[in-house]
């Protein structure tokens, strides 16, 4: 199936040009690949698979000591100078530590369980992550990523689905930035058309065996939350939300347009599946890297989601070099990143345009690609094209 033409200013929402012409494409991404995982692997240098903990664990400690000295600088200070830039600052910290318990989860921090878990416990319960229940769902996400039916973030809407929300779920789900705040709930009933909760140890995201692991997380997310309530109890509700609770949020949407844009938002749109269409290598070769600029080493290359996609339990701290020598393998099924400035400001551009446009799929088809919803309101193509190449 022919993918619909790239989103540019001559073109609609569906890829359909103005004129009523379709665009050729010299390149199809929804064609199989001429090549297996196991060439990517192959290309790949030996020690990009190597994991070592004491460097993972001085990732841990860099970052901890950032979030100390920024939480001990706002609250000697106390300025309203400096409060929105600590805001800013602590929640992109907030977002590292976050990468890194995912890495736990992934078991690319260490060879050793124990640590990862323990580690894992430690970091996402500090930013109010139930680490197993999250991680047991992150996993689905990789399993079946690009996949309509059984994938877990970010998964696109079929037609019927879409159609069924009501009025203001839809504004709750496209309209900036909303959206980008959606994670906390998500943690708590999942997406539209699924059914459970990150917290519940009998959730329909889990197994019977995953019960326990689930059950100790609520655990220490609920220590983590007694915590903040004690901590407002005694130092007041305004100082625990300036030094914690709105770094968080800045956090949430860091996490939300991180992972959105890792699945959606590319010039050309890229194609999900169904059924015997789809493949491991294929859904993964739907994400999407992205350029982040200074906070690339920030939040541990995350940006580099090809490859980890791929290969998950890669350490972060290989991934350029591991991308590097499988673009030869991957070819056009590699989409080069826009480079950044110093500050990622043109990626807002594919937000808003991919959160007008990118409403829901076909109900049927093994290979489909996102569709509009013209009665969504939505900033015109070519504003968000022109934002992008401005940044």
């Amino acid at each position: 199936m022919s993918p619909p033409n790239s989103m540019s200013p001559t073109t609609n929402g569906n890829g359909v040009a103005m004129n009523g012409a379709k665009k050729q494409l010299d390149f199809d991404p929804s064609a199989a690949p001429p090549f297996e995982i196991a060439d990517i692997r192959a290309a790949i240098p030996p020690h990009c698979w190597v994991k070592n903990p004491w460097r993972s664990l001085s990732y841990v400690l860099r970052d901890l000591l950032v979030i100390l000295s920024f939480a001990v600088a706002a609250a000697k200070l106390d300025s309203w100078t400096f409060w929105p830039l600590y805001w800013v600052a602590q929640g992109t910290m907030f977002w590292a530590v976050f990468v890194l318990g995912h890495d736990c989860g992934h078991g690319s921090f260490s060879d050793s369980w124990l640590l990862n878990n323990v580690m894992g416990h430690i970091l996402h319960s500090s930013i109010l992550v139930p680490y197993h229940g999250w991680r047991i769902s992150h996993k689905t996400h990789h399993q079946n990523h690009g996949n309509v039916e059984k994938d877990e973030s970010w998964v696109p809407l079929p037609e019927k689905v879409y159609k069924s929300l009501d009025t203001s779920t839809k504004f709750m789900r496209f309209t900036i930035p909303l959206p980008m705040f959606a994670y906390p709930i998500y943690l708590w009933t999942r997406s539209p058309g699924k059914k459970g909760s990150h917290f519940n140890p009998y959730s329909d995201l889990f197994a019977p065996n995953e019960g326990a692991a689930v059950s100790i997380s609520t655990l220490c997310w609920t220590a983590m939350a007694l915590l903040l309530c004690y901590s407002s109890f005694i130092y007041g509700f305004a100082p625990v939300l300036k030094i914690y609770g709105v770094p968080y949020l800045i956090f949430v949407a860091w996490l939300d347009m991180v992972t959105y844009l890792h699945h959606h938002g590319y010039e050309q749109k890229l194609p999900w599946y169904r059924g015997k269409e789809w493949s491991y290598l294929r859904g993964g070769l739907t994400t999407v890297d992205r350029d982040y600029g200074v906070i690339n080493n920030i939040h541990h290359d995350i940006g580099t989601h090809v490859i980890h996609h791929l290969f998950p339990q890669m350490p972060h701290y290989h991934l350029v070099e591991a991308t590097q020598a499988a673009k030869h393998v991957l070819g056009k099924y590699y989409r080069e990143p826009k480079k950044s400035g110093p500050f990622p400001f043109h990626l807002f551009g594919y937000l808003v345009r991919s959160l007008g446009e990118d409403h829901y799929v076909s109900d049927t088809g093994d290979v489909v690609f996102y569709q509009s919803d013209p009665h969504i309101p939505k900033f015109r193509t070519s504003s968000a094209t022109t934002k992008s190449k401005s940044s």
